[in-house]
């Protein structure tokens, strides 16, 4: 076997910051929602455009998930984050998702990279989810 056989295999299950622990599941939250928050930032007015989503608004929800992703990096890196706050991160990011297809039907007019961008973006939320919440059941405390 030679010595790059382990770059193929995935991270073991028990090591910290795994996707399938917890602290892995809520540390990639973090950075992919701390990304996208910044960038919301960053470039706001041709990222609004090109979603139809508008300058302010998208301003408001990168300074939103700037700082979401600041308390579940928060999270992630504690050695044993408490169950309720990992459980909070579960209910609120399954809230995003509801809430991001609603605006795109009710109160967004998003353009076809938005109606793309949007349900996208909202699945890969729910995929954190549920990422947290199989991790956090298996780590025994979800009871």
């Amino acid at each position: 076997m030679s010595a790059h056989a382990n770059t193929l295999t995935p991270a073991d299950p028990g090591s910290a910051f795994s996707p399938w622990s917890v602290r892995g599941a809520l540390a990639l939250d973090a950075l992919a929602t701390g990304g996208n928050g910044l960038a919301y930032l960053a470039f706001s007015g041709p990222l609004g455009d090109l979603l139809g989503v508008g300058r302010a608004t998208l301003l408001d929800i990168g300074v939103f998930l700037t700082l979401y992703a600041l308390a579940v990096g928060v999270l992630a890196v504690r050695r044993q984050p408490p169950r309720l706050g990992v459980q909070t991160v579960i209910d609120l990011n399954l809230v995003w998702v509801v809430l991001s297809l609603v605006a795109m039907e009710v109160w967004l007019e998003p353009t076809t990279a938005g109606f793309v961008w949007i349900p996208m973006q909202a699945a890969t939320v729910g995929l954190f989810a549920v990422l947290q919440f199989t991790a956090l059941r298996r780590s025994g405390r979800s009871g």
